[in-house]
């Protein structure tokens, strides 16, 4: 597994507790309460959007919106993602770009390495990626190089989301890979999350 940095204090999957403990944390339906704030990021209405999810997909994304919380705590913006795979929680990560002043230390980058060494494979098959706001071109390129073969995300980002705002990446059919697609879950806290975050700074 790999170890992060010693100024965040965790280890592995990186999000604050085992895969023991978030099985239960799913068997146990926790649920986080949504901020009472304005969405930020509104869905676009000539984006290509899905609303077929699956039983455990709001769980999962109950899991990525709890590592947003933890982005925050070292004042980076609030994102968080996490991979399912076969139906169990194999990584996670939130936004670090600030902590590690790295570019590239978004939420999705790190949960996709993490995969990668939890599955001794570049090619991240049989999973999931869940992510709370749409995932920019560069996520979205990782992520069809990982080879995933779904995403579900929350919030929509109308000004660098490249599955379907500003870009479609995702939907590119002259690239060798195209995962299934399903947007909006749990949008408004998502959302809410991130327009917290920003209003707090102001």
């Amino acid at each position: 597994m790999r170890h992060r940095p010693s100024a965040v204090g965790r280890t592995n999957l990186d999000i604050g507790f085992e895969r023991s403990a978030a099985s239960r944390f799913l068997r146990n339906h926790e649920v986080l309460g949504a901020p009472e704030v304005a969405l930020l990021t509104k869905p676009n209405k000539n984006q290509r959007m899905s609303d077929h999810f699956f039983a455990r997909d709001e769980y999962f994304m109950r899991l990525a919106l709890r590592e947003a919380q933890r982005a925050a705590e070292h004042d980076d913006v609030p994102i968080g993602a996490v991979v399912a795979h076969a139906g169990e929680l194999i990584a996670a990560g939130h936004n670090e770009r600030e902590l590690r002043q790295d570019p590239t230390a978004h939420a999705e980058t790190i949960a996709l390495r993490e995969a990668a060494r939890a599955l001794g494979s570049w090619r991240v098959l049989d999973a999931v990626l869940y992510v709370t706001l749409e995932p920019c071109a560069m996520c979205a390129g990782a992520i069809v190089l990982a080879r995933i073969p779904r995403v579900v995300f929350g919030a929509s980002d109308p000004k660098a989301g490249a599955c379907g705002s500003v870009l479609d990446v995702l939907a590119e059919p002259r690239l060798n890979h195209r995962p299934d697609v399903a947007s909006g879950l749990l949008g408004e806290e998502c959302g809410a999350l991130l327009s917290e975050f920003f209003a707090s700074r102001r």
